[in-house]
């Protein structure tokens, strides 16, 4: 993969939740019963970073967790021939909660199809809503997030590389052409 351009610093990506979180609360008329899923891996971090910012402005704590969609994507086999053994998604409650799920990107909905049926196996949220720190087009299937970072318009040939503190090292989200 050829770098081509970094489309947001870390202080782009910072704006950008606290714009999201911000869009949250006005959303939901506040934080009660609110609970954000981040979707492993680069969408556990952002989720956290959303209920700091949610902290910041309302003083409230919302609960964060880990979503793990494993097993409930439909290209398992694109990825490995050998069969994934996990867990439950997560031990989050979501039963009548309103969940926000977090994601790095949205390209073509298929992820987030997947966090949808596994949010559903574990129960029956009063709401579900999706936040993507970038949308970068392409959908397959017909979902979109109700939050979005940033909007990237890309050719299917071009990679959105969110990179994170935690996992990656530094914070930001750069553009690759995939040759």
């Amino acid at each position: 993969m050829e770098f081509r351009a970094t489309l947001m610093n870390e202080e782009d990506v910072r704006r950008a939740l606290k714009r999201m979180a911000h869009q949250i609360i006005e959303k939901n008329e506040g934080c009660d019963g609110l609970v954000l899923l981040g979707i492993k891996t680069r969408g556990v971090p952002l989720a956290k970073q959303l209920a700091a910012f949610i902290k910041d402005i309302e003083g409230a704590d919302v609960p964060v967790g880990e979503l793990d969609i494993t097993l409930y994507r439909d290209d398992l086999t694109e990825i490995s021939e050998e069969p994934v053994i996990g867990s439950a998604p997560t031990d989050m409650e979501v039963d009548k909660k309103i969940v926000v799920l977090v994601d790095d990107v949205i390209y073509t909905g298929r992820t987030a199809r997947a966090a949808l049926d596994a949010v559903s196996a574990i129960g029956r949220a009063s709401r579900i809503q999706l936040a993507a720190l970038v949308d970068r087009g392409h959908r397959e299937l017909p979902i979109r997030p109700d939050y979005v970072g940033k909007n990237v318009p890309t050719a299917r040939s071009e990679v959105i590389s969110v990179l994170m503190e935690e996992t990656d090292g530094r914070t930001g989200v750069d553009l690759y052409e995939n040759r």
